[in-house]
């Protein structure tokens, strides 16, 4: 079974790049992905997804604070999930 990573949406905003450092340095497995990279390779533009946000087996974190949250719990991707998305 492949070990199931967070999604982390960013764009260009300095807050962004803070979440990108603060993944790093947690040393959290992650999978980093741009919204423009969204818009342009499937189905235009995300309006309502606020970057950066974590998109995660455990739920949606949105903003910098939401970041913060999932970053301090404790995860355990290697248990099954009752996500439908996972």
């Amino acid at each position: 079974m492949a070990k199931r990573k967070p999604v982390l949406f960013v764009d260009d905003s300095s807050e962004s790049q803070e979440a990108i450092l603060l993944f790093d340095k947690s040393g959290i497995e992650y999978v980093k992905y741009h919204i423009k990279k969204f818009e342009e390779s499937c189905c235009g533009e995300l309006p309502t997804t606020k970057a950066p946000s974590v998109f995660a087996p455990d739920g949606v974190f949105k903003g910098m604070e939401g970041v913060r949250q999932y970053l301090s719990e404790k995860h355990d991707y290697e248990k099954p999930s009752e996500s439908a998305y996972w």
